[in-house]
């Protein structure tokens, strides 16, 4: 893409701090918007922001705070008006489901997808103040198909499929885009608790035979952005090396 792809564009990212969300922030600054990260890491968050320079700021946002998400839009209101989304912020922790207990269960429905919620809840009348622009949601692989050992995360990763494609059909004639997109293995942080047989044997099973760069991710997610996708909303689109082929 060319540069200024988001020039004079207000984008908000959640999970902002680091691994995926540090990348695609760095690439929309790059591309000319005015990012804000948020997350809960307040040093590395505020540390990035200091990195970005100019209009880029670092708010704290839980995904799972209704408080949170009201003082976040009022900060994108106040850059200039929000004029994208990223709902990035995730968790993944393994676990079958007799492994899986109440407390991990809600661990995952809270950031994965109820976070999600509020998320498009909260930005979309910020978005439609602005004229219109984008949100895309950043679901899995694992959320086209099963997983072993990632119970909750599959659960969730899936609900997000139904929660893009119905946020599409409402927010179009408000002038909102919505679209998910399905990394496969990405070499970010999320991958820390599996072990080195576990990298092995999963990287083995892609058909590119490597994990996927969070610069990779990052690149789609400014496509999805960008109004270089303007016609698109809905989509789903898969960054998987081949692995949901």
């Amino acid at each position: 893409m060319s540069a200024g792809e988001l020039q004079g564009k207000v984008v908000l990212i959640t999970g902002a701090a680091r691994g995926q969300g540090a990348a695609e922030a760095r690439l929309f600054h790059a591309e000319g918007a005015a990012v804000l990260l948020g997350d809960i890491r307040d040093e590395v968050g505020e540390a990035l922001a200091r990195e970005l320079g100019g209009a880029s700021r670092y708010v704290r946002l839980d995904v799972t705070s209704e408080d949170d998400w009201t003082r976040a839009i009022a900060t994108a209101e106040a850059m200039g008006g929000l004029h994208g989304l990223l709902n990035n912020a995730g968790v993944y922790r393994p676990g079958t489901i007799a492994e899986t207990d109440a407390a991990l269960w809600q661990q995952h429905v809270g950031v994965n997808q109820f976070g999600c919620y509020l998320g498009m809840r909260a930005a979309a009348p910020a978005i439609e103040r602005s004229g219109g622009g984008a949100i895309v949601n950043i679901s899995s692989v694992a959320g086209q198909r099963g997983s072993d050992n990632a119970f909750a995360y599959c659960a969730t990763k899936w609900a997000l499929r139904g929660m893009s494609r119905a946020a599409a059909r409402e927010l179009a004639p408000r002038g909102i885009r919505v679209n998910c997109i399905f990394p496969g293995i990405i070499d970010t942080e999320m991958l820390d608790p599996w072990t080195e047989a576990d990298h092995r044997t999963r990287v083995a099973a892609v058909p590119m035979k490597r994990k996927g760069s969070a610069n990779e991710i990052a690149e789609v997610a400014l496509f999805l952005l960008s109004q270089r996708s303007s016609y698109m909303t809905g989509a789903e689109i898969a960054v998987d090396g081949g692995l949901s082929a």
